[in-house]
């Protein structure tokens, strides 16, 4: 009986260098990891150092420092989906390319959008711009206490977000109207996400809670249906269940933050029996730190991540493949808070390997996809694996 498990963790945000067509997104020079480390002196991740991170790009505090005992296998992906957003690189994991961007709104969504929706749900809303999230609570949060209009706005990025604070607007109305608008948003107009933002506080000091949900547009099959059909368990861990609407996902578990995130994982992974994709999103490298230009607060969050990563090895079965990568890049020390568009690491792990193995460059994120496969033994034909390189053995 099939017992193997895959466990993918999406490090969301932590880019590695500026993908081949950066400038056609503006994102020359950008490198999440590599200037985050020098931003803060050199980052501290021994764990992670022994799985080859270091050889990947030149991380200050790593490459010169790598561990004396290594194990793994290292490389880097290059996106080629349309867009730097979490829909497209997470879709293209699963082997769903998108060719065209998705719709975007640097001017505000149109009034054949907000004119439907305010009318469903009987308000009229606020913003209706892009923004920072955390900027624009800070500028029309009082305005929305007062009057109990919710806040619309959007990004770089394809998403339709709605915040509200929770006590004028209880979250389960707020994911109500966010069902709404994503029953409205097809089409043309068809972006990738609606994102539910709920916050608490008062003016000065707003912040957004852990309560956010992600409701995305339904591509079709995916990865992810394939393993669940063929009666693989396909648990999804932080915004995972949300990223794909549910699609192929057996369990969902939502998280508070990374270490819940990191938590909960491990909680699964103790649990779970049988063949299984147990896939993580951990989101605050994202949305704490690369969103508002802090680096220190991005090399910090690194760094726990990597002081929880014995846990995590720990708690490997002798056939699991681990696997660590990220979805696009959000660097942090350039002027921009929007994502950019970078090459992700990609590290690989099974307490078979002895040595440490260069992966080199996979040319689309659906590599990854098909090497979950082929350990898995599901039959899947996006992407070219690289299980070989890793002295994995099929079923």
């Amino acid at each position: 009986m099939n017992h193997r498990r895959v466990i993918l963790i999406v490090l969301d945000s932590v880019g590695v260098g500026q993908a081949p067509d950066a400038a056609a997104y503006g994102d020359e020079g950008a490198n999440t990891l590599g200037h985050t480390a020098a931003a803060a002196g050199g980052l501290h991740v021994p764990n992670l150092a022994r799985l080859g991170l270091g050889r990947i790009t030149n991380i200050l505090g790593v490459t010169e420092q790598e561990p004396a005992q290594v194990a793994g296998a290292y490389g880097y992906m290059v996106p080629q989906s349309a867009g730097k957003d979490t829909t497209n690189g997470h879709l293209e994991f699963v082997g769903v390319t998108l060719r065209e961007p998705l719709p975007t709104y640097p001017n505000g969504f149109p009034a054949e959008i907000m004119r439907p929706f305010e009318a469903a749900i009987g308000r009229s809303t606020l913003g209706n711009r892009p923004a920072s999230g955390t900027v624009i609570l800070q500028e029309l949060g009082e305005q929305h206490v007062q009057t109990g209009q919710p806040i619309v706005y959007t990004s770089a990025d394809s998403v339709f977000q709605i915040a509200a604070h929770e006590k004028v607007i209880p979250v389960d109305e707020l994911y109500r109207m966010c069902e709404i608008a994503r029953g409205l948003l097809s089409g043309p107009h068809a972006v990738g996400r609606v994102i539910a933002r709920p916050f608490v506080g008062v003016p000065g000091a707003y912040t957004r809670t852990a309560n956010r949900r992600d409701y995305s547009r339904d591509f079709g099959p995916t990865l992810l249906t394939a393993l669940s059909d063929s009666g693989v368990s396909v648990i999804g861990i932080g915004k995972i269940e949300d990223i794909y609407a549910g699609q192929g996902i057996t369990q969902g578990v939502h998280t508070a933050n990374n270490a819940d995130g990191v938590v909960q994982t491990i909680k699964v992974m103790k649990a779970q029996v049988g063949p299984a994709l147990i896939f993580t999103n951990l989101v605050d490298f994202d949305s704490l730190y690369g969103h508002r230009n802090d680096p220190i607060g991005f090399a910090k969050a690194i760094e726990a991540f990597d002081q929880s990563f014995p846990d995590i090895l720990n708690a490997l079965q002798e056939d699991d493949l681990l696997l660590i990568t990220a979805d696009h890049g959000c660097d942090p020390t350039t002027p921009s808070t929007d994502h950019s568009r970078e090459g992700v690491p990609l590290l690989a792990y099974g307490k078979w390997m002895r040595s440490l193995t260069a992966i080199g460059r996979r040319d689309t994120y659906a590599d990854l996809g098909a090497t979950i496969a082929r350990h898995l033994g599901i039959e899947w034909r996006e992407g070219e694996d690289f299980y070989a390189q890793l002295g994995g053995t099929t079923l």
